[in-house]
């Protein structure tokens, strides 16, 4: 059996396309050459679940997608085509919401009695104002009182069991220790009944087996007996008529039902982000493992699935006993990579025992080294002019994650600061530290880290980069509150450090002290999320190509000598990670961003497009001031949604479905964009009438009737998509011969214009890219005829088949030679010659075998340049260009060899 993929291709399932459709395109994708498929989540989740990562039943799969057979079926199609599988699992988190956890029902119905109570990370010491261990449930759209006063919370009857019902949706169960509170005294045979629930707690340990029971005799009585059938219906009925005595009820469970917004202060679950369905599990109890898990090793040991890619790594508890207990569970060589953000300066653990991470360092190096790094002082200045913008990006992104920590993410703020000062406390040199100081200086650290997190274990010895993070997030902290008593941060650091559990003297516990490390290593990592991706990215609009998973939009681009450095770090450590250019993550399409990139090499015809746009559109509404809304900064960050995202059948006419599908897809991507800011909007107070404007603003610029806009944007964003199809492929033949397995995310064979997901997540024509598929495979067997085959293809680049073309011949060549590109090495190719910077290129070599790959960089700027001046300085010998069918000639300049299409892919007989 194979475990190292050649490549992958990564599949959404989904309602509309589940495991007969997946089976379906097993062929197309045995042809286009992809040696795994590569699955989202498919264990049952919330019913419609649009991605899967809310799962519900870790042993059953999503009836969404399927039947068992229809399952069986899929990977029997897969297998027929030689194509293996991988699979994308989650182990942070469950989906609690709605009716369908069992897991999370009885921790709601026992409390911390229920045998899943410590499975799930909940704090049971965070009591609600009675004093009581309450679970709270914050699933309200309304106050309390107000659900409750209108019937929005109902008590119903079913199968012998008693629940709450919120709005007909969220099922919270009623212990059965209350049950007499409901049966009453009516009824002799309930009356029986009442006084046996009475007696359950003579029943402990047993007390829910014993419960069970007592529902099924319940059930069958009120099937038996009219007259108890009839009693149990008048007393829900009393309880639903009268809502003090239904509040009654209610206050007597282990559950605490409120509205929504509850959850940013007084949350005592751990979730996935700032997400309340989503509830973060305690895999790091041998018990939850196991039970999350027996599905997947039972599909590993049957060969079902080779693969794992490991959702959100950076929320487990801790990660690398993770990886380890995985490979040692099952017992077998199986490929195994982690979706991990990592920051510019960081690198993958080397102890984790994995292939590599899912691709997003890769995503942001293969777009960096096409933008022109030069640029960045007129960007800047532009942007500053354009939106009044001069905070720099480093201080957006720590007042955006501050600003997630006082409301989003307060509750898991809050405790952190009780677990500090309990910790405190226990020793008398740092007793006085109180609770609120101590939480002021956690805000400040974690607001200031410059990574996702550390990763100090019970093991007590944090390796260097993580002393070098805490200690650069705890100086900055000191600097941005020196208010705060230093010895609080002293405190800190020592623990954060693992100092504190090194330490000779014995008041405070060194296992107490680890633990809070570790979980403010859980909190750290959903800031940095919330706080940066999914809000300081839409407030910061400089330059919207950078503005991506993984990314750094403070950095302008990267130099070759970065990109090299990155790959060949990637050779030597991690030669079987995952290389993505896009994923269902992903905030643009793949070929949006490199379009985008082309912006960097005219900073100055883009700065006059963007004024004159503007007055353009202000002047038609009446806003010669430009002070209506949309503020400058989201006019700003549309004009280049639309360029990035303008679809190549508008290019040319503007036919009224295509527009009409155009312009919903842009509405729906400036609300997301406008609520993630959290500026003038969010999703938990949408401004309306501000997203009302910006729409407005959107339409008009979009209308094609009499429009002066269109008519100045049509021709440059023409110009624009035409030399982003140059970057496009670049980066595709990047991501296909450099160290890595390339991941081809679904539909992106062809031209990928997507906006943020759902957008990403649109269903994909599949018989279009057969029908493609089937007539250039034939072409491209014909060696000689290629050259002609490409220019043809880059004349006609609009249908995309030139994009397809390229992945499918490459991914031939891979599978020819699977050896060479699983171990060759990497070393960068000096480019020489005046404009020696608009170009690119490597060379890989194994045993005998070499490859070069030639990039041509800055298309705007080649364009005004055709004969511009650099030679690749190639390794002495004979090289074959696989594009152009014929040997490649050393002696040309690369303007007259990458001058039809922007690279070379060379490779020796």
């Amino acid at each position: 059996m194979t475990i190292v993929p050649r490549a992958t291709y990564r599949l959404q399932l989904g309602a509309g396309f589940g495991f007969n459709e997946a089976a379906v395109i097993a062929p197309y994708l045995a042809r286009l050459g992809v040696s795994h498929v590569y699955l989202s989540p498919f264990f049952k989740a919330r019913p419609g679940s649009a991605h899967g990562y809310d799962i519900t039943n870790h042993a059953e799969l999503n009836p969404e997608l399927g039947t068992e057979a229809e399952y069986v079926s899929m990977i029997q199609a897969f297998r027929r085509e030689g194509v293996q599988r991988i699979l994308d699992f989650v182990p942070n988190h469950m989906g609690v919401g709605g009716a369908d956890n069992p897991l999370w029902l009885d921790v709601l119905e026992w409390g911390p009695e229920s045998r899943y109570a410590g499975w799930f990370d909940i704090d049971w010491s965070a009591h609600d104002g009675a004093g009581q261990d309450k679970l709270l449930a914050p699933v309200l759209g309304e106050q309390y009182g107000e659900a409750l006063r209108t019937g929005k919370l109902a008590l119903r009857f079913d199968d012998g069991a008693f629940a709450i019902w919120a709005y007909d949706e969220h099922k919270l169960p009623i212990c059965p220790l209350t049950y007499p509170l409901i049966l009453g005294h009516q009824n002799a045979a309930l009356d029986v009944m009442a006084d046996r629930f009475l007696d359950l707690p003579q029943w402990r340990p047993e007390i829910a087996e014993r419960a069970l029971d007592l529902k099924a005799e319940l059930a069958e009585l009120a099937g038996a007996d009219a007259k108890a059938r009839d009693e149990v219906g008048s007393r829900l009925a009393a309880f639903n008529r009268d809502w003090r005595e239904l509040d009654a009820l209610i206050s007597a469970q282990f559950w605490r039902v409120a509205f929504h917004r509850v959850a940013e202060d007084e949350i005592n679950y751990r979730r996935f982000f700032n997400i309340n369905d989503l509830a973060g599990l305690r895999m790091e109890l041998a018990p939850v493992f196991e039970h999350a898990h027996a599905r997947v090793f039972q599909m590993l040991g049957a060969e079902e699935i080779e693969g794992l890619r490991i959702d959100h790594v950076d929320g487990l508890f801790d990660p690398k006993a993770y990886l380890e207990a995985l490979r040692e569970r099952v017992g077998r060589p199986f490929y195994l990579v982690v979706e991990k953000i990592l920051a510019p300066h960081e690198q993958l653990r080397a102890d984790w025992p994995v292939e590599g991470t899912t691709g997003y360092d890769y995503l942001n190096l293969a777009l960096g080294v096409l933008v022109d790094t030069s640029a960045e002082a007129a960007f800047t200045e532009t942007y500053g002019a354009f939106a009044g913008a001069s905070d720099e990006f480093e201080e957006i992104a720590r007042l955006c994650k501050l600003r997630i920590m006082d409301n989003e993410m307060a509750s898991e703020l809050n405790a952190l600061g009780r677990s500090a000062a309990r910790l405190a406390r226990q020793s008398p040199m740092t007793a006085d530290l109180t609770r609120a100081i101590l939480q002021r200086a956690i805000k400040q650290i974690v607001a200031n880290f410059p990574v996702y997190r550390t990763y100090v274990d019970f093991a007590g010895s944090p390796s260097d980069a993580d002393r070098r993070d805490i200690a650069w997030a705890v100086t900055r902290a000191r600097r941005f509150d020196p208010d705060v008593h230093p010895s609080a941060y002293d405190f800190l650091q020592d623990v954060l450090s693992a100092e504190t559990a090194r330490s000779p003297a014995k008041e405070i516990s060194r296992t107490a002290a680890l633990r809070f490390a570790m979980k403010l290593q859980q909190f750290s990592g959903p800031v940095m999320a919330k706080g940066v991706e999914d809000t300081a990215f839409y407030r910061y609009n400089r330059f919207l190509a950078l503005n991506e998973v993984g990314g750094a939009p403070d950095r302008f681009g990267l130099s070759p000598y970065l990109f090299h450095k990155a790959n060949t770090q990637r050779a030597e450590r991690w030669p079987l990670a995952m290389l993505a250019t896009a994923t269902h993550d992903t905030k643009r399409g793949e070929d949006a961003r490199a379009r985008l990139a082309v912006l960097s090499e005219c900073p100055d015809e883009w700065a006059r497009q963007v004024t004159a746009w503007s007055r353009l559109l202000r002047a038609r509404r009446g806003d010669v001031e430009g002070r209506a809304p949309p503020d400058r900064n989201d006019e700003y960050m549309f004009y280049q949604m639309l360029v990035g995202s303008w679809p190549i059948d508008l290019l040319e006419s503007l036919s009224p479905a295509a527009h009409e599908a155009y312009q919903t897809r842009i509405e729906a991507a400036l609300e997301k964009s406008l609520r993630e800011a959290k500026r003038r909007s969010s999703w938990t107070a949408p401004n309306t009438e501000y997203e009302q404007a910006m729409r407005s603003f959107a339409r008009e610029a979009l209308s094609p009737e009499g429009n002066g806009f269109l008519t100045s944007f049509l021709p440059f964003v023409q110009r624009i998509a035409r030399l982003g199809v140059e970057n496009s492929l670049a980066q595709t033949v990047m991501k296909l011969t450099a160290p890595g397995v390339p991941d081809i995310y679904q539909s992106c064979e062809l031209w990928d214009l997507s906006l943020v997901d759902p957008d990403n997540r649109r269903a994909v024509d599949y018989r279009r890219r057969e029908e493609m598929m089937a007539e250039l495979a034939t072409r491209l067997s014909a060696v000689q005829e290629r050259g002609a085959l490409f220019e043809t293809l880059m004349h006609n680049w609009r249908d995309g088949r030139v994009k397809l073309a390229a992945i499918a011949l490459l991914l031939a060549f891979r599978r020819e030679h699977a050896e060479f590109f699983a171990n060759a090495d990497y070393q960068p190719l000096e480019i020489k010659g005046e404009e020696a910077s608009w170009a690119v290129g490597y060379v890989r070599s194994h045993g005998e075998r070499r490859l070069a790959i030639l990039i041509a960089r800055f298309p705007a700027l080649r364009e005004g340049a055709p004969n511009w001046r650099a030679e690749a300085e190639l390794p002495a010998g004979s090289w074959f260009d696989l594009f152009r069918g014929r040997c490649f000639d050393a002696s040309a300049p690369l303007s007259e060899w990458l001058h039809a299409m922007p690279f070379a892919v060379l490779t020796t007989p």
